[in-house]
């Protein structure tokens, strides 16, 4: 896989839909919403880094197959994109639950761009798939990492998306359990 940036005197596009969204941790020159097809947010990864550990798992966000994914492009000049894919390595592929994808990507504006994500694995062993919603309330209630609580990732990237318009049902069921009045209570999560 050729890396877009440095290599070929590109800008690189990144799409965040998770924590990136509101911490990405690199410079970039512009940032614009975005719509990917064929992947869906979902909290679908068992984090025993970041906001959990192998003993007390947490759970995070993964780009899971099918759907539709709204979120955050974020174009890296090209003299930034070694750099920004070496911090973003070490960030995502942490223990390696993730894998690195070039694909194509449309822009709320209308352009369309090819854009590095990371995909959650299926095969790999922190791959939690869909969990019934009062599982996802207890692994991310007991989740603590290396990068906070597991109820604040949760929390943070709820309310950004919702100041971006993205309405995600299961980050608000659960933001309403862990704050009452954040998030749009659900029955499955209720009493």
């Amino acid at each position: 896989m050729t890396m877009t940036g440095e290599r070929d005197g590109t800008d690189l596009w990144v799409f965040g839909y998770g924590s990136l969204i509101w911490r990405p941790g690199f410079s970039f020159v512009e940032s614009v919403q975005a719509r990917l097809h064929g992947y869906h947010r979902s909290l679908c990864v068992f984090s025993h880094v970041h906001r959990g550990t192998p003993e007390q798992p947490g759970l995070v966000l993964g780009l899971d197959r099918g759907g539709v994914c709204r979120g955050l492009a974020f174009r890296v000049a090209a003299g930034s994109a070694g750099e920004t894919v070496e911090y973003l390595r070490a960030r995502e592929q942490a223990t390696a639950v993730y894998i690195e994808r070039h694909v194509p990507l449309k822009l709320e504006d209308g352009r369309q761009v090819r854009a590095l994500v990371y995909v959650a694995d299926r095969r790999h062993l922190q791959y939690a798939g869909k969990l019934p919603p009062t599982e996802l309330l207890k692994l991310v209630r007991q989740g603590r990492g290396s990068s906070g609580e597991n109820p604040d990732y949760v929390l943070q990237t709820h309310a950004h998306l919702r100041k971006m318009g993205i309405y995600d049902p299961v980050l608000a069921a659960l933001a309403q359990e862990l704050a009452p009045g954040l998030g749009a209570p659900h029955p499955s999560l209720a009493g």
